[in-house]
């Protein structure tokens, strides 16, 4: 099973903004930058949400084209599409982080103990 993304041309900077303009997404956001290059089962966002709304979080992150999601058997690897973004928005995805790195009203994410790395 493949999951849709857009394309690096595709990908729209108010639809980046919105979508990053939610806490939940910022925060997984600012995580998938402190791991950087390392695939993510969806797991590891439990702690923010339940399933059903961290599924639709997911699902808008990788259609605003933030993220990449990769079905691997029953688990999704969700990685940032750091690359896609520097091109399309230099200094955007930095700016942002720096910015939600700051932020102690945001959600913290990785404190549960039963998370999988992929």
């Amino acid at each position: 099973m493949t999951l849709p993304h857009p394309t690096a041309d595709q990908i729209s900077l108010p639809i980046v903004l919105a979508v990053l303009g939610d806490p939940t997404r910022l925060a997984i956001v600012r995580y998938l930058a402190s791991k950087e290059g390392v695939p993510l089962n969806c797991s590891k966002f439990l702690d923010l949400a339940s399933k059903t709304n961290l599924s639709y979080h997911l699902a808008k992150l990788r259609e605003a084209g933030v993220t990449r999601a990769e079905v691997v058997g029953t688990s999704r690897l969700i990685t940032l599409r750091r690359d896609d973004l520097d091109k399309r928005f230099p200094g955007l995805l930095d700016s942002v982080i720096a910015a939600a790195g700051e932020d102690k009203a945001l959600p913290m994410v990785g404190t549960a103990d039963s998370e999988i790395d992929a």
